[in-house]
């Protein structure tokens, strides 16, 4: 049976459902890492705190070691439960219904953001301030990584354009929280009332995510696609049972009839993992070492950028949320969204891991970018023009090639495989996470 024979996808309501629901994995740990200003100004330290010349002789402003580790601690703690709850869910997507997992998460999330928009009026020192920070961080990423394994797996059933509305919808998270930071610091960015406001609008969007998921099964496309393994075996057995017992009617009471007859996948069997990872482990350590190199420079070391052009003007304040988050977020969605258009090159291209792998190129080009503080390496592109340029590649490559891969993995396996390989393909772009926070502290400390 082909799409063509089920139920059509009207006004597109389920690409828009699998818009948003990607729009919600991504946008918590957005929100969060865009928000660095915020956290970092409320770790100063004044004791800490300090002056000292650089390599040319101007004075710079030392951090204190709370601000000076902040950004590695955020990456470290987002990424590492990230590949763990991802790991786990491998595990129990099989046993703890879909629905669950989905709506819990989402639940879960919602309210760790509702206690961040109440916790910016209360006074905190730096320390406590610090460590409440980073469970917060712990816990939206690691109902973060179910939420999102979860959602590859149900998308994996559906056919495979419906794997990129989630990637876009992860693109446009961080293209809206950049936004809602730059509206922050337009509006007043040293008052604490804004960022009331700014976590607010996250927990909004979690709300729109939880409806959007409860009309999801009232659709007739997705019923289709979601049930239509389980409904062909059905049919499939009351046909193999009538064929045998026509066989069975011979005058000697013996099967006669030698053709063979095709298997069918049992749906209450359990796909073998490691079965799957061998159909797709080329695209599954692409997807790998494509965030690898991504979260091993941002935003650890492209938010420690310094502008040479906003000195003593307001485009130092805008510095970093536009061309860091803003430009990356903008560009890595129109990378992903791309594939909505063209898939080059295919799915069995040695091109592919190629080009993932030159990627690497991006982690030099911007430890050489006037990162500050520095102590090693020299300044070699110190103009923000090139920052920018190396940011718009590295974005729409991190995009485009990080949805080829996860649009192509579950469509190497037996449709009753794809839940399957959409869970094995999000472990592995976890698992790129959490590298890449790794290597971002030996990248930090070479510079």
């Amino acid at each position: 049976m082909t799409a063509r024979d089920g139920p059509q996808d009207r006004y597109k309501a389920v690409w828009l459902i699998f818009f948003i629901l990607g729009l919600g994995t991504l946008l918590p740990w957005n929100f969060f890492m865009t928000a660095r200003e915020y956290f970092i100004s409320r770790l100063g330290d004044p004791e800490e705190t300090s002056h000292v010349r650089n390599q040319t002789g101007e004075v710079t402003f030392t951090p204190s070691y709370l601000q000076s580790v902040f950004d590695n601690f955020m990456t470290l703690c987002a990424m590492v439960p990230l590949l763990l709850f991802t790991c786990l869910n491998s595990f129990i997507h099989q046993r703890i219904p879909q629905q669950i997992r989905i709506s819990g998460s989402l639940v879960a999330i919602g309210l760790v953001f509702l206690v961040t928009a109440i916790m910016v009026k209360v006074p905190m020192d730096p320390l406590p301030f610090f460590v409440f920070t980073m469970i917060s961080i712990v816990f939206i990423n690691s109902f973060g990584a179910i939420l999102q394994s979860s959602l590859f797996g149900l998308a994996g059933l559906l056919p495979v354009s419906y794997t990129a509305p989630i990637m876009s919808g992860q693109g446009l998270a961080g293209t809206f929280a950049a936004l809602a930071m730059i509206f922050s610091i337009a509006i007043g960015a040293q008052q604490p009332e804004s960022f009331i406001g700014y976590f607010t609008t996250a927990c909004v969007t979690i709300a729109l995510a939880i409806v959007s998921y409860i009309i999801l099964p009232h659709m007739d496309f997705f019923r289709y696609y979601s049930m239509k393994d389980k409904t062909e075996y059905r049919v499939y057995n009351a046909e193999l049972e009538t064929k045998r017992d026509l066989i069975k009617k011979d005058e000697n009471g013996m099967e006669q009839n030698n053709s063979k007859i095709i298997p069918i996948h049992n749906p209450d069997e359990q796909p073998s993992v490691i079965a799957i990872f061998k159909k797709l482990w080329v695209l599954a350590l692409s997807v790998c070492f494509v965030f690898t190199v991504t979260i091993g420079v941002f935003p650890a070391i492209t938010a420690n950028v310094s502008t040479v052009l906003g000195q003593g003007n307001k485009w130092g304040l805008y510095f970093i949320p536009v061309s860091c988050f803003l430009l990356f977020n903008v560009f890595d969605w129109t990378g992903r969204s791309l594939t909505a258009l063209f898939t080059w090159p295919g799915m069995d291209s040695y091109l592919l891991p190629v080009m993932v792998i030159l990627r690497v190129i991006f982690v030099p080009l911007f430890m050489l970018c006037n990162v500050q503080p520095r102590y090693y390496l020299p300044v070699v592109f110190s103009h923000d023009a090139w920052y920018i340029i190396f940011m718009i590649f590295f974005s729409i490559s991190n995009g485009y090639l990080a949805s080829l891969c996860m649009c192509f993995g579950p469509k190497k396996v037996l449709v009753h495989e794809a839940e399957t390989a959409g869970a094995v393909m999000a472990f592995f772009l976890s698992l790129g996470l959490a590298l890449g926070a790794a290597l971002s502290f030996l990248v930090r400390k070479l510079i």
